[in-house]
């Protein structure tokens, strides 16, 4: 078996576990919406691979988007690689109806290039302008059960880097309460990082669903709604400005409607 079906492998067991996760996730936030269902589109990259957006517009969520791609160009976009690359991920996020119930954003890539490989991801709670202690305990109690078994230091580790990367400098401040965030990550076994990674992915719904499921009912006035959208305005400035997502994508060719999926459908500045 040479090199490149040694590669071909790879990518497609990672592709395989993507899209079944992104199965389930859309399956978990359906479990809350019950009378609406995401919609699905497919898209093609020009030199390679594509993807597929699934939004869902509902009265739970005002927004969520769950999006799948995998991608190939003849030239890594970013500081990081030169060459052909294959990209692939999922990314999601939620905008919900109700103010008391946080934005939530999660994603998990897989890049290669001609040199390298590495995997990144994380998951972040945003509350918009309501932050309940005890969902945030709660977010990163599931983070550090999911990292303490591949080493003491990680939930530190990665929670550390993501206050540094969710920050917004314009502003001086996090955009939400944290969560874990890793990139560039290589020990060297790629079977070792493939299960950390993927279990990231896997209980991220654990860390999630039971804070919306205490929070969706909760009544909530026009003042709360106002603050919301207020606080939404500072989440598009993050994406706009500092995500490397968000870059990335741009810079690659990638699909203008699924990059820009993060946006909130409301905001007020």
């Amino acid at each position: 078996m040479n090199d490149a079906t040694i590669q071909s492998n790879r990518q497609a067991e990672i592709v395989t576990f993507l899209k079944e996760l992104r199965n389930e996730l859309i399956d978990g936030f359906e479990s809350l919406e019950p009378l609406k269902h995401f919609e699905r589109q497919s898209w093609q990259h020009p030199h390679g691979g594509g993807g597929e957006i699934s939004c869902l517009y509902g009265d739970v969520f005002e927004k969520a988007a769950v999006n799948w791609s995998g991608v190939y160009g003849k030239e890594f976009p970013m500081s990081d690689g030169t060459g052909p690359f294959f990209a692939t991920g999922i990314s999601l996020i939620t905008h919900m109806l109700n103010p008391h119930a946080p934005t939530v954003h999660f994603n998990i890539r897989y890049i290669e290039t001609k040199d390298s490989w590495w995997f990144g991801g994380g998951y972040d709670l945003t509350p918009m302008g309501f932050p309940y202690e005890e969902d945030t305990q709660h977010f990163h109690r599931i983070a550090r059960e999911t990292l303490d078994p591949f080493g003491n230091d990680l939930y530190l580790k990665f929670s550390q880097a993501a206050k540094e990367y969710f920050y917004l400098p314009h502003r001086h401040k996090e955009r939400g309460v944290g969560g874990i965030f890793f990139d560039h990550y290589n020990t060297g076994n790629i079977d070792c990082d493939f299960m950390l990674w993927s279990t990231v992915g896997k209980t991220f719904l654990e860390a999630i669903l039971p804070i919306y499921r205490l929070r969706i009912d909760q009544p909530y006035s026009p003042k709360d709604k106002d603050l919301q959208l207020s606080l939404r305005a500072h989440y598009v400035e993050f994406n706009l400005l500092y995500d490397r997502g968000t870059k990335f994508g741009f810079l690659s060719g990638g699909n203008p409607e699924a990059i820009l999926c993060s946006m909130p459908p409301l905001a007020k500045w």
